[in-house]
């Protein structure tokens, strides 16, 4: 009888292990990372600056730094490699700086128009299969996403049309970058370097002028941390997000598909609030940033901006998905604690403008040929990578529709247990090494003095 009871409590224990065991291993992350990197970075929104202070400080001049001087930066140095010193994100303020942002302009700046046919082509393809079919079944929203992302990006860059040797390239390396962000897989620099090289041979291709004065490599390497990296990634994420909300959310889902562009940018701006695509911007400071009563933020110091955590601060229950928050006759948006793209101020996102654009003609692409169901977890980091149920509109739901959702969501929190553990050891293993390797720190102290003031 005892051994029964026994066989019977271990049982319970295994079964609601994916509900209580993932929080306690994420908690056990955030102490290894701690001790590992180190507690030298200043909360915002915290103690010393609150909610009220957030955009203030964000804006202010002297929380430019984006690199030099933090242990942090090693840890995002490590995971972007190869380039992270021609990242556009990572460079400092300078002629250099100046010079990247500005071809990134250059390449930004299509016509609408051109802009939305692109999204509406590119969607179009990867919404099918190899033989031009419709897909169906259970996707990875991230994943059906990024070869879109990636024909965009290169047709940008390249003004034709992207072979699919250089999207599997393209989505190679960016999937290879954001599984190891997200601490789910070790880097594979051998899919980092085909892209490189491809990139290099590529060069005198490219449709807009790239800046001066870098050498191929160099400029091979802007190319790909900006647009084959943070872009695709970024797209694809920020659109398996708003997929994944819709799929959740059915009544909102069928408004949506009514043809409202203003509902589904209300739909777009709400997943963005819930979900936001950064979730810490960390900021070296310049210079000392005053505070009042003769406080101060002194030079030096790493700011932490905690995009969540603002963006759920003076909402009535912030954690529900509500696209009404956004709707005219509310407070304008500019009033809000919402700032998706960054703030204007200090380096926002160089698409700001664009991609809202091609977000809405991607997710109504997708409405007109799918209906979206999703049992899976919906975080902010998207470990998971979106899984949803896609059935063609107008075709009718199999019997085994419920069947179905019901074996995501238990195949959804065991994957949730199992990638909770991998995460805890590759992490740690990751934060360990590039602390060891020390990139960023290297980089920086190698310069001459000169090509660290420019």
């Amino acid at each position: 009888m005892l051994t029964a009871l026994w066989a019977a409590a271990a049982a319970l224990v295994v079964i609601s292990l994916p509900r209580w065991l993932p929080g306690r291993v994420v908690a056990v992350r955030g102490w290894v990372f701690t001790r590992i990197n180190g507690d030298e970075s200043i909360p915002v929104p915290g103690d010393l600056v609150g909610v009220d202070r957030f955009r203030e400080v964000y804006s202010h001049p002297a929380a430019s730094g984006r690199s030099r001087g933090a242990a942090l930066s090693d840890l995002f140095w490590y995971w972007l490699s190869p380039g992270p010193e021609m990242h556009q994100e990572h460079l400092e303020e300078g002629e250099r700086y100046d010079a990247v942002a500005l071809a990134t302009r250059r390449i930004l700046s299509v016509p609408r128009a051109r802009a939305e046919a692109l999204t509406r082509r590119c969607v179009t393809r990867t919404l099918r299969d190899g033989q031009g079919r419709e897909r169906r079944g259970v996707v990875r929203l991230r994943d059906l996403m990024m070869p879109a992302w990636a024909e965009f990006s290169y047709e940008l860059v390249f003004g034709e049309e992207c072979p699919p040797y250089a999207r599997d390239l393209i989505v190679g390396n960016a999937d290879d970058v954001v599984t190891a962000l997200k601490c789910c897989g070790l880097r594979h620099m051998d899919r980092r370097d085909r892209l490189t090289a491809y990139l290099v041979e590529s060069l005198p291709r490219v449709r807009q002028e790239l800046p001066p004065g870098l050498t191929d490599r160099e400029q091979a390497l802007y190319l790909q941390g900006t647009f084959f990296n943070t872009a695709v990634v970024q797209m694809s994420e920020a659109t398996a997000h708003v997929l994944m909300a819709l799929a959740q959310h059915p009544e909102v889902q069928d408004r949506a598909r009514g043809g409202d562009d203003r509902y589904l940018d209300q739909v777009i701006s709400e997943t963005l609030r819930l979900y936001p695509l950064f979730g810490i911007a960390h900021r070296v400071t310049t210079g000392d940033i005053p505070l009042g009563e003769g406080s101060a933020i002194p030079a030096g110091s790493v700011l932490c901006f905690d995009y969540p955590s603002f963006h759920r601060a003076g909402f009535p229950d912030p954690e529900r998905f509500d696209p009404e928050r956004f709707a005219p006759g509310h407070a304008p948006v500019r009033e809000l604690n919402h700032i998706p793209f960054g703030m204007p101020a200090n380096r926002p996102c160089p698409a700001w403008r664009l991609a809202p654009l091609m977000m809405r003609v991607a997710v109504r692409e997708t409405l007109r040929a799918y209906r979206l169901d999703s049992t899976a977890a919906h975080t902010r980091s998207l470990p998971n990578r979106g899984p949803c149920l896609l059935t063609p509109l107008g075709a009718p739901r199999g019997p085994g529709h419920r069947l179905t959702l019901l074996f995501m969501r238990f195949r959804d929190d065991w994957e949730n247990l199992w990638r909770s553990l991998v995460q805890l050891v590759l992490g740690t293993y990751m934060v360990w090494d590039a602390r060891r390797l020390r990139l960023c720190e290297r980089h920086f102290a190698d310069l001459p003095g000169d090509a660290i003031r420019s």
